[in-house]
């Protein structure tokens, strides 16, 4: 039986990505004729490491600087996610380890400023941290939650 990946491993496995691809098919019909960027883990790991405290970025923006990084009309909605939460697991791993300068995850928000359930903790932790930096977090909704005047603290 194999063992487990870490997050650290999870982040460092770039399955031959990046990569750019035609949008064919269904895709090309949600986004239009183009190409889109599929980041690796790293690179997401890295526009999200750049974020000063106060402010913040949504996965739709780096989506945006992957897309500008490659050339291509869109950056993968998908993978982006999934390697932004890879990269949250994987900075908390190191700050396990003792590790003080970790990527600052909770700043990465969902579209609308909305913080995000699967990072580590959950929505909890992702409020106290904002908060502890400043931000003011709202209740959107039943379920949801959001950085108040996120738009005004974006990078």
């Amino acid at each position: 039986m194999s063992k487990r990946k870490t997050w650290k491993e999870k982040l460092h496995d770039s399955k031959d990505l990046p990569k750019v691809v035609k949008l064919t098919g269904k895709q090309a019909e949600k986004w239009g004729e183009g190409r889109m960027a599929i980041p690796s883990p790293l690179e997401v790991d890295e526009i999200m490491r750049k974020v000063p405290k106060g402010k913040l970025i949504t996965i739709n923006i780096i989506r945006q600087k992957i897309a500008e990084k490659h050339g291509a009309t869109i950056g993968c909605p998908i993978t982006t996610g999934i390697f932004a939460w890879i990269a949250a697991h994987a900075a908390e791993e190191e700050k396990a380890e003792g590790k003080k300068r970790i990527t600052p995850w909770w700043r990465t928000l969902k579209e609308g400023g909305v913080l995000n359930p699967k990072y580590p903790g959950g929505v909890q932790k992702q409020m106290e941290l904002l908060e502890a930096e400043g931000h003011t977090v709202v209740p959107k909704g039943k379920k949801n939650f959001k950085v108040l005047d996120y738009e005004k603290k974006l990078v």
